[in-house]
């Protein structure tokens, strides 16, 4: 994985340089005190008055800055309001949002030149694309104002969510390419993801801020999908959907694996995951950590959803304070405090490996378990569970006693099951040590043992604390011999 300072150094042999372009060109100086270019999207005819669009100005600012070259900086200025269908930022330019510099993005299908389908069904078009742009920096204390609201059909009262027209917004694409930054800047009230990285190498996001509608469903944060060498810290993500999802889709080219990811010291609120693997597993993801990372709310603290052909292996957790709860039934997730599964996608799907996994120093209440469950075929290999800390309680009204395998064909989506603290099922080389559980001042008949396992091979208990919910009535640790 790429270190903090290989992060950091990105373009540090690239050489500023005066450009002419067909508008004159404000310059700034670098670091070195050379002067670079700006390009101000007024001085491109950009209008900024929120109703006028402004698309083709935007483009032509960005085109002249990537001709231009030597870290040219795409100026959007504060003061203003900038409405805009899809654009096309480039490789080695600064797109930089100014002030309170803010973008809206177009409702009309037709202002948008790409146009896509989700693997959850709906279409939606991309507001700012990028791909093969090398040394691309996206910048600044601007926001991006998805106007949420105008993509949506109606809030379903029984299903408590929005409910999306057929087409909707994306807020950022960008792929195949290498040694980007995402800075600083706020995102909110996005109809769709924020921020979805393909196939993309040597990323840096740091410090955004993204605030949407929590009942709005696949507003994700940020998704890592085939990338390699990425670092997410300092950032701040309040969203429906899951917050932070690493993941390989099915997609029409090979990206590659996804590897070398680092999320650190983000806060987040999810009526989904808070930080996840999967569910789309199509190729490898190895070698990802989480660490320092405050889930504030969520349908499901730490989830690791292995549905695909893909090997998942060398993934760790450590850190981290959570708390997770159950919302209306649409929502993935109930209420998992650790939620780590490996079930076919379909009946005939052939599954990859899940193995390596490590979940340290984690602290927090959920409404529901701690859950390694495999499946036959696809049993989880190589955990370690240590200082883990988790009290469970009831304080929703929504119904409990259910295991949520979602998405899945092969076995039951919901699971009528007991709550107990930690459920082990269809599992090899499992290490619980120095964890504890502790259950709150609502315990449900539905709640249950402290452990129990369930065709499990090589468990190791150590210093594991815990008694039953309802020590009258049930043992404290339960595990069944494999057959």
């Amino acid at each position: 994985m790429m270190t903090r300072r290989e992060l950091l150094r990105w373009g540090a042999g690239l050489v500023a340089a005066n450009a002419v372009g067909p508008w004159p060109a404000l310059c700034r100086g670098d670091a070195s005190g050379s002067p670079v270019p700006d390009f101000d999207v007024l001085a491109y005819g950009a209008r900024g008055d929120g109703a006028t669009l402004d698309t083709d100005a935007f483009q032509r600012a960005i085109d002249a800055a990537a001709a231009a070259g030597k870290r040219a900086r795409v100026l959007v200025r504060g003061g203003r309001r900038y409405l805009l269908g899809s654009i096309v930022l480039r490789g080695g330019i600064d797109f930089h949002l100014a002030d309170d510099a803010e973008l809206l993005p177009s409702a009309r299908p037709g202002d948008y030149k790409n146009s896509a389908v989700a693997p959850y069904g709906g279409r939606y078009g991309t507001l700012i694309t990028a791909v093969g742009a090398h040394g691309l920096r996206i910048t600044g204390t601007g926001r991006i104002t998805g106007r949420s609201a105008e993509f949506m059909d109606h809030y379903d009262q029984t299903d408590g969510w929005w409910r999306p027209k057929d087409w909707r917004a994306r807020i950022f694409a960008l792929e195949s390419s290498k040694n980007i930054e995402v800075r600083d800047i706020t995102v909110e009230d996005t109809p769709e993801w924020v921020l979805h990285l393909l196939g993309c190498e040597g990323v840096l996001v740091e410090g955004v801020t993204i605030r949407n509608n929590m009942e709005i469903p696949n507003s994700d944060g940020i998704d890592p999908d085939h990338c390699r060498d990425v670092e997410i810290r300092k950032c701040q993500i309040r969203c429906g959907d899951d917050a932070i999802s690493v993941k390989t889709t099915v997609q029409s080219r090979a990206y590659g694996p996804c590897a070398r990811v680092r999320v650190a010291d983000c806060v987040l609120e999810t009526q989904d995951a808070g930080v996840k693997i999967g569910t789309h597993c199509h190729q490898d993801i190895r070698d990802i950590l989480f660490e320092r990372c405050q889930i504030k709310t969520s349908s499901r603290g730490i989830g690791i959803q292995m549905r695909d052909e893909g090997d998942v292996s060398n993934i760790e957790f450590r850190d981290i304070s959570l708390v997770s709860r159950y919302y209306s039934k649409p929502w993935w997730g109930r209420g998992e405090a650790i939620s780590i599964t490996a079930h076919p996608r379909t009946p005939e799907m052939k599954m990859g490996r899940l193995h390596g996994i490590r979940v340290r120093n984690v602290t927090g209440v959920a409404e529901n378990s701690i859950r390694v469950n495999g499946s036959k075929e696809c049993r989880i290999r190589d955990v370690t569970l240590e200082n883990i800390r988790m009290t469970f309680d009831r304080w929703t009204s929504f119904p409990g006693a259910v295991f949520d395998n979602r998405p899945t064909a092969a076995y039951p989506e919901l699971e009528a099951h007991s709550t107990p603290g930690l459920s082990i099922r269809y599992a090899d080389q499992v290490r619980v040590k120095d964890c504890q559980v502790s259950w709150g001042r609502n315990c449900p008949a539905s709640f249950s043992h402290a452990l129990e396992a369930e065709q499990v091979t090589d468990l190791s208990l150590t210093r594991f604390v815990g008694e039953a919910a309802h020590p009258d009535r049930d043992e404290a640790i339960v595990i069944s011999p494999p057959s």
